[in-house]
């Protein structure tokens, strides 16, 4: 029998991927499934991007590429940063990769030797655990319940610094509760991590684009003068392009720490595809309009999932800034009964949801935040109120 690593053996499968393979199995098999558990928008890459990949084959761009991605790239991505952001990254300290995931979990292998400890707050990705344990660091987490929007506070973050810490992982706009850090917010955060200079900082900023409080409300802790030497940024244009599919992104990060990150990269993967990458510089230095009618989008489906989340008896809900999940904490249905079958965890009430009311959602267990579920609004409206209604009348059906 072939042997397995334990480095495998002890990686989880992704509750994501799992829940969304599970829905696409049981709609091959002639059932209405809505599925509300993938995290990718519904929209078409925009026509203007389309055609720069299509120019970039006719055009021979078909050999390998430098490690880091393009030159002319990463001068897009430095100028994007720069003018978009206020952050000052030369093409030099920026590496491309095959999606954030890649340069996510590039960033950790690069900086954290085993038994490092690195702060997640939760609930966080299903990946960032994973991650961490496959660079053998220690996960240190900082629960922030729907009381708290689902943001830590800096004596939360305080109390969870050891001599061992060495990284936090951020995300904001967050996945999978769609909260976002006010800069006052950050600043507070800034002004511990300030006290603590070995403590690296990984901001996965991916949801930058989809937000619904304005430009102006998304803040990095980049801004903040006593830490920003030290914070690695994480980004890419599958979201506010809706470019899953063409697998890239991009970390910017001090020089040594990019270096090391293309020293890595170069060993097992090299550079990200020559055409993707093309299709990506013209996203960054293309019309931008695309990207607000995407959020407006989103921002309507946001209001709409609210809405409807908030006639579902037990649940409570939170209003999220960005990204295009719904978090509800959802424990009330947690030891009601479908006929003599007993919920007893949220993974039973997401499973129930699935077989009773054919609408596929993720456990936020997944998310280090058991009690939760993870709805994803990136589908039509058609189809938030149809699966919305799905969920109340299966709900209505759990007795005690």
């Amino acid at each position: 029998m072939a042997q397995i690593s334990d480095r495998v053996n002890n990686l989880a499968v992704s509750a994501t991927l799992a829940m969304s393979q599970k829905s696409g199995e049981l709609k091959a098999a002639g059932v209405d499934v809505i599925n509300m558990s993938v995290g990718e928008p519904d929209f078409d890459t925009p026509d203007f991007i389309k055609e720069a990949a299509k120019k970039a084959i006719d055009e021979n761009y078909s050999r390998y590429t430098a490690v880091a991605g393009y030159i002319s790239l990463r001068e897009a991505i430095s100028a994007k940063l720069k003018e978009e952001n206020g952050m000052d990254f030369s093409p030099a300290e920026i590496v491309v990769g095959n999606g954030a995931k890649q340069e996510l979990t590039n960033a950790i292998l690069a900086t954290i030797n085993p038994g490092d400890e690195v702060i997640i707050p939760v609930p966080a990705w299903v990946s960032y655990v994973e991650m961490v344990k496959l660079a053998e660091g220690k996960v240190v987490t900082i629960h922030a319940g729907v009381d708290q929007d689902f943001k830590i506070t800096p004596a939360q973050l305080e109390a969870a610094i050891t001599d061992k810490t060495r990284m936090i992982m951020l995300n904001s706009p967050s996945n999978p509760t769609g909260s976002i850090y006010s800069y006052d917010e950050l600043k507070g955060l800034a002004e511990v991590l300030a006290k603590y200079p070995d403590i690296l900082i990984l901001s996965d900023e991916i949801y930058e684009h989809i937000n619904f409080i304005g430009k102006d409300g998304i803040h990095s802790l980049y801004e903040f003068e006593g830490v920003r030497d030290r914070v690695l940024v994480v980004n890419g244009v599958s979201k506010a392009y809706a470019m899953t599919g063409w697998r890239i992104g991009f970390i910017a990060a001090p020089l040594p720490i990019a270096k090391a990150i293309s020293k890595l990269q170069g060993q097992y993967t090299s550079g990200a595809s020559s055409i993707a990458q093309k299709a990506a510089e013209a996203a960054y230095r293309g019309p931008q309009e695309c990207v607000e009618e995407m959020r407006k989008a989103f921002e309507r489906r946001r209001n709409l999932i609210v809405d409807l989340a908030r006639e579902i008896p037990g649940w409570i809900v939170n209003e999220p800034q960005g990204a295009f999940y719904l978090f509800p904490e959802v424990s009330h249905y947690i030891g009601k009964k479908a006929g003599e079958k007993v919920i007893e965890s949220s993974a039973d009430y997401v499973m129930y949801l699935l077989e009773e009311a054919h609408v596929a959602t993720v456990d936020g267990g997944a998310f280090c935040a058991p009690g939760y579920l993870r709805l994803s609004y990136a589908t039509s409206d058609d189809n938030i109120r149809e699966a919305m209604r799905r969920i109340k009348d299966a709900s209505a059906k759990l007795k005690d």
